[in-house]
């Protein structure tokens, strides 16, 4: 059994990681078939099985009964939040035709994480974490840029989804961050957030009058891949911000990318242009340059 809690918290984000990367291309495989109410419905309820079960099974279904007022406006924002950003998110992994270009411009999300946490936690950042956002912010514009001379097309379509979506992700991670492990259990968290993105989805369907018979083989990828996503991928990333910084967990969430990039060509033959490539990597190069600044900021705040 692994005592050391650094360790912990690697494995954790490692198996975030994976069960992240797959979830782009299972996804935008279903989303290839079904509208996206469908696509939603499928994903999060199956997902909410799993949680359900995960949460019954780890003995933390209890812990609900000790949710108090507080808590449970929490649990309601966190809810919130992670509906609208998920929404943003599967949108724009919907516009955008390469799931890999997609990943790429998720990495904005740390610049987002840095931004609130100075402005709302007092945290400090210094020029290596300014270097490394401004090496991300270019990297995002070189993937984006269409080189049209109407403003309305200089961006591919799709791109505006992703960043306001990381936007909106970051304010819930900080607000998670400040509470997982101490009032809420990752567990409970996940659950609340399938529960939300369920129901959610689940009014759509309604309101865009869907049918809810879909293909065989797009119910295949949603189930695999609420497995992934909506289930593993949330509960480990949870778990690893109980052991080490967000901005550890960081320096190996920058990485999914390269995997979606890879399952990308190996599951629909398809592949970014040279320069989204360049601009993917240097959003790579500049999450990695953010996360070791940070961790300086942590390493002197501990020696003062």
């Amino acid at each position: 059994m692994i005592k050391n809690p650094a360790v912990k918290g690697y494995l954790w984000t490692f198996l975030s990681v994976i069960a992240l990367s797959n979830v782009y291309i299972f996804s935008k495989a279903a989303l290839n078939e079904v509208h996206i109410a469908q696509f939603g419905f499928y994903w999060f309820g199956l997902g909410m099985v799993w949680n359900l079960i995960f949460t019954i099974k780890t003995c933390k279904f209890s812990t609900i009964r000790k949710i108090n007022r507080k808590t449970a406006g929490i649990l309601i924002v966190i809810g919130i939040l992670e509906t609208v950003a998920t929404t943003l998110f599967f949108l724009g992994l919907f516009t955008i035709e390469n799931p890999s270009v997609t990943s790429f411009l998720g990495n904005m999300g740390p610049i987002f994480v840095t931004i609130l946490g100075v402005s709302l936690l007092k945290e400090r950042f210094n020029s290596l974490e300014l270097f490394g956002m401004l090496l991300t912010l270019a990297g995002a514009f070189i993937i984006s840029y269409r080189g049209s001379d109407t403003l309305g097309d200089i961006f591919i379509k799709g791109t505006g989804y992703v960043v306001l979506g990381s936007l909106v992700f970051s304010f819930s991670t900080i607000i998670v961050k400040k509470n997982v492990g101490k009032s809420l259990s990752p567990a409970i968290i996940s659950l609340n957030r399938t529960v939300f993105l369920f129901v959610f989805a689940f009014v759509m369907m309604f309101v865009f009058r869907n049918s809810f018979s879909i293909p065989t083989s797009a119910l295949l990828n949603i189930s695999i891949g609420s497995v992934l996503g909506p289930f593993l991928a949330v509960v480990a990333g949870y778990n690893a911000l109980k052991y080490i910084e967000a901005s550890r967990t960081s320096i190996l969430g920058s990485t999914k990318s390269l995997f979606v990039l890879f399952g990308s060509y190996l599951y629909f033959h398809n592949f970014p242009q040279t320069l989204q490539i360049i601009g993917g990597i240097l959003t790579i190069i500049g999450v990695l340059l953010i996360s070791f600044g940070k961790m300086i900021v942590s390493k002197e705040e501990v020696g003062d």
